[in-house]
C-alpha cells in the first residue's frame, strides 16, 4: 500500500517536500503545491473561462441577430422569430455549462494533469496513492468544487438577496471550504480529499549530473527492450540516481525487485546494484534521446512536447 511521509531533515528544504511511495515500490519525491499557487491557478481558469465565455456570447449574439434579420426579411409571422431567438438562448446555457466542466475535466485527464492556470503556475494533479489518476477521481474533485463555491449562490436565490439568514448561511459554507486548506499539512482541499488526489508542483527540470557508473566487470551484463525502459520517466530515473550514491543494499534490494516485477524480469536479484547499473544507464540514455527530439517523459504517465 502507498503512503507518504516527510523527507530526511538532510533532503528537506521546506515543510511541503514529501516522499511518495508508488505502487510498484519507488519513492518519488513531490512538493505538495502552496495555497498561493492553488489559487492562483483557479483564477488564471476562471480568467480564460470568462473570455472563452465572452467569445462565446458575442458569437451566439450575432447569430441571433443574424437570425432575426432572416426571419424579418421572410416576414415571418407569429412567435417563430422569439422561439428562434429562445433556442440560441438555451444552446448559450448548454454551452456554457458544458464548458465549464470540459475545461478542468479534459485538460486534467490530460497527459499533463493540469489546466492552462495550473500549468502556468507551475503544479499539477496527482493521484495520492501514486498511481495513475482516473476519471473518477477528477469528476469527483470538481463536482465538490460546485458544492464548495456556487451552493452557496442557491442559497441565497432561493432565500432572497434580503434574506440575512441565507447570507449568514452562505458566509459560513464559504468560510469552512476556504478555510479547509489551512487545517491539513498537505494543502488539500475537500475536494482533494473525497477523489483521493493533491496537487504538487511539476516544475520543469534538468536531468543531474550522471553518477559515475564502474568499468564492465565479467558479470552479468544486462540488456533491456525499449519497452521495458519505456515503463519510468525523469522522476522514477532521479529517485535511482539517489539510492545508487546512497548505496544501501536493503535499499538496492528492494528497488530491484520493484523495477525487476513492474518489467516482468526473473534476473538481477544475485547482484541488485550491477541490474539497477544496467537499467539506469539504459534509461538515462533513452530519456536524453527523447530531450534531443524535444519530448521529455515527466514521469511513468506523463510525457511532455
Amino acid at each position: 500500500m502507498a503512503v507518504t511521509a516527510a523527507l530526511p531533515s538532510r533532503l528537506a528544504h521546506t515543510d511541503r517536500d514529501r516522499v511518495l511511495i508508488t505502487p510498484e515500490g519507488v519513492a518519488l519525491p513531490m512538493t505538495v503545491a502552496s495555497r498561493g499557487a492553488r489559487a492562483g491557478a483557479l483564477l488564471l481558469d476562471f480568467t480564460f473561462l470568462t473570455i472563452v465565455f465572452i467569445v462565446i456570447t458575442i458569437a451566439l449574439v450575432s447569430l441571433a441577430g443574424g437570425l432575426a434579420a432572416l426571419l424579418s426579411r421572410l416576414d415571418t409571422v407569429g412567435s417563430e422569430a422569439p422561439a428562434a431567438l429562445q433556442l440560441v438562448v438555451v444552446v448559450w446555457i448548454i454551452t456554457s455549462f458544458l464548458l465549464r466542466y470540459a475545461w478542468f475535466l479534459g485538460f486534467e485527464l490530460g497527459p499533463r494533469g493540469a489546466t492552462p492556470g495550473k500549468r502556468l503556475t507551475g503544479i499539477r494533479i496527482a493521484a495520492r496513492d501514486g498511481g495513475r489518476l482516473t476519471a473518477e477521481m477528477v469528476i469527483a474533485r470538481n463536482l465538490l468544487r460546485d458544492i464548495e463555491l456556487f451552493l452557496p449562490i442557491a442559497f441565497i436565490a432561493s432565500a432572497g438577496a434580503d434574506s440575512t439568514p441565507a447570507w449568514l448561511t452562505a458566509t459560513g459554507w464559504f468560510a469552512i471550504f476556504l478555510l479547509f486548506p489551512f487545517f491539513n499539512r498537505d494543502r488539500l482541499r475537500a475536494g482533494d480529499v473525497i477523489a483521493g488526489t493533491w496537487v504538487v508542483e511539476a516544475p520543469r527540470r534538468k536531468l543531474e549530473a550522471p553518477v559515475a557508473l564502474p568499468a564492465p566487470t565479467q558479470g552479468p551484463q544486462y540488456r533491456f527492450t525499449e519497452a521495458e525502459l519505456a515503463v519510468y520517466g525523469e522522476y522514477e530515473l532521479q529517485t535511482l540516481e539517489r539510492i545508487l550514491r546512497e548505496d544501501r543494499n536493503p535499499a538496492l534490494a528492494a528497488v530491484q525487485t520493484a523495477i525487476a516485477g513492474k518489467i516482468n524480469r526473473q534476473d538481477g536479484a544475485e547482484d541488485p546494484r550491477a541490474f539497477l547499473e544496467a537499467y539506469y544507464g539504459e534509461l538515462r540514455a533513452r530519456l536524453e534521446a527523447g530531450m534531443r527530439m524535444g519530448r521529455r517523459k515527466v514521469d511513468k504517465h506523463t510525457w511532455e512536447d
